[in-house]
């Protein structure tokens, strides 16, 4: 997915936004008018990502906070807010000491206890599977201390998301502080921001090698790897498998979210665009490959513990993070340390995303919608205060008692199954209408390098192939969102759809726009027009040059020099509104 999909679609939005030097809506309205509704759609995926992801950063400083004690607080079950449910030695002891059982290990972290029976059977809080010799005593529908605390403490999950509950005033007091982290970060521009990224895209690698540098000398540690380098190639005729593949791969590399063409957007005409993108797929691969190594070193410790396998501790989405890996931590020497510093990486990895999110939204505005807000809202930290309070209003559904529910119906339906239409039809719109061609002659253009043919082919053919084959295997294997038994109800599904159809909805409002705003006399030379790309008579001139630059605005404000605008339908001669200072400094 990586090599056949990723790091071409990536190459091809960064290709994009230096060469249009627009945001995504910008971008596919010059190079075919017809598509503009797919830079819209994503912008809002954006959206909807900064209203959700975020959560996922508070959860994380909930954690980091607690780690400030001499005790962890999920190790045990000795707490006011712990539940008849939760399962940890002491728990253990007392059906030993009722049922005459005699432990042959101990472990303070799992919810699994390794015993021998001197009779056949015990109950107490539930049942318990007995042999002869030593067998695994699990209690039915136990929880681990790290469950609980999730559960009852961090959550206070209802049963339910038909029962939203009231809002978790600690978590909303977070959320809020995230969001003014967010804005103070990048309210002046991508030069703020870069100074921040310095630090929170590089301390994380730092936290990984301690990981893997701690997790490769526990004892079981080398199952953990195995699981995780060892191909299981049966899992490949799970349509599952294939969607969280490719969302994966377009989360990581920025695919489809309008980051990469916004961010591109940033950059001097000529930057060497062809090393970017191998420097990001490199990076990328390295990443990904050491934060697995890390993660699963540990965890083959931890099912070493409990006496199971590796696979049996795997948890899916929010539950590895804040269950099963913070369950590991419990086992080693200096676990508050250790803990600090995984949540503390969580949290600089969320504030990045969160930066590139934030900023495709104000930059669609700053680039589109400015003379309609022009009046209101002269300064750009202004606009990036209200999209910032917006996203903080609309996120707070998620921090409710039932708001894990809505955050788990959200991410099924938003981040997975509509991310594959996005892609698909953005590519469509760049490599088929607009040519595959074309964008090779702008990138050697802007860089004196023509792209690799293998890149060209899978533009023309293998990513749209592929991301169309994942989504149709999606719908034909598709089952309705359930998490731990718990099945939504019919009204939850349709609103997981809606939610699903926000973003795509703007592909085909976008197309009748485009039609609408094209020139011709007849609907027919309409749409005729609405597939050739704006202003672009010989494929390699660019739109801007270094010799005719952005106009330079305050804000959103006037302008401080002359600029030959461009006409875009349906964004009536609307120059570009962000300063050359701001174009100049790239922001990867």
């Amino acid at each position: 997915m990586l090599v056949l999909c990723g790091v071409p679609l990536a190459f091809m939005e960064m290709a994009v936004g230096q060469y249009t030097r627009q945001g995504p809506i910008g971008a596919l309205s010059k190079l075919c008018p017809f598509f503009k509704g797919a830079g819209l759609a994503t912008v809002v995926i954006s959206f909807l990502f900064t209203t959700y992801y975020v959560v996922i950063i508070t959860w994380s400083f909930y954690y980091m906070f607690h780690t400030f004690t001499s005790e962890l607080p999920w190790t045990h079950c000795n707490h006011s807010w712990n539940s008849e449910l939760c399962w940890d030695q002491k728990s253990a002891a007392k059906m030993a000491a009722v049922n005459n059982v005699t432990f042959v290990t101990t472990n303070l972290s799992a919810s699994y206890y390794d015993v021998t029976y001197n009779r056949t059977s015990a109950s107490e809080n539930g049942s318990a599977q007995s042999t002869t010799g030593n067998v695994v005593l699990q209690p039915n529908g136990s929880r681990s201390p790290t469950e609980d605390f999730f559960i009852e403490n961090v959550l206070q999950k209802s049963s339910g998301i038909e029962e939203q509950g009231s809002v978790r005033w600690e978590l909303l007091l977070i959320l809020l502080m995230c969001w003014v982290i967010v804005y103070f970060c990048i309210w002046k521009g991508p030069k703020s921001t870069g100074k921040v990224v310095y630090f929170t895209a590089t301390f994380p690698y730092l936290v990984l090698v301690i990981l893997l540098g701690r997790g490769i000398t526990l004892p079981g540690s080398d199952d953990g790897i195995e699981f995780f380098i060892k191909p299981r190639w049966e899992l490949l005729l799970d349509a599952k498998v294939w969607v969280n593949a490719a969302a994966q791969n377009f989360n990581s590399l920025g695919v489809a979210f309008g980051g990469l063409i916004t961010m591109s957007s940033y950059s001097k005409y000529n930057n060497n665009i062809v090393r970017d993108v191998l420097i990001l797929a490199v990076v990328d691969a390295v990443t990904c490959l050491l934060a697995g190594f890390a993660i699963f070193a540990i965890l083959g410790n931890l099912a070493l513990s409990q006496g199971k396998a590796v696979g049996d501790v795997v948890e899916e989405g929010p539950g590895l993070v804040f269950v099963i890996y913070p369950q590991a931590f419990n086992t080693m020497p200096v676990a508050q340390l250790f803990a600090f510093l995984f949540f503390f990486m969580l949290i600089c990895l969320g504030i990045d995303s969160q930066f590139a999110s934030v900023e495709v939204i104000v930059t669609t505005i700053q680039d589109h919608y400015g003379h309609h807000v022009r009046h209101y809202l002269r300064r750009k930290e202004v606009l990036v205060f209200v999209v910032c309070l917006v996203s903080f209003l609309a996120g707070l559904p998620n921090i409710t008692q039932g708001g894990f529910y809505f955050f788990q119906l959200i991410d099924y339906y938003a981040a997975a199954l509509s991310l594959m239409i996005l892609a698909f039809f953005e590519v469509i719109a760049i490599c088929w209408f607009y040519g595959a061609k074309n964008l090779a002659d702008n990138i050697t253009h802007m860089t004196g390098i023509r792209p690799n043919a293998f890149f060209i082919v899978c533009w023309y053919f293998v990513s749209p192939l592929l991301i169309l084959g994942i989504w149709i295997f999606s719908l034909v294997q598709y089952k309705p969102l359930s998490i731990a038994g718990y099945t939504y109800p019919d009204w939850a599904v349709a609103l997981g759809w809606i939610i699903a159809l926000v973003s795509v909805a703007c592909i085909p409002i976008g197309m009748f726009h485009g039609v609408m705003m094209s020139p011709g006399t007849s609907w027919g030379k309409k749409l005729v027009n609405s597939f050739n790309p704006i202003l672009m008579p010989e494929h390699g001139q660019p739109i801007f040059t270094d010799k005719s630059p952005p106009i330079h605005s305050n804000g959103l404000g006037g302008s401080d020099i002359g600029l030959t605008q461009v006409v875009t339908p349906g964004f009536a001669e609307q120059p570009d509104q962000r300063g050359r200072e701001e174009r100049d400094c790239l922001q990867l």
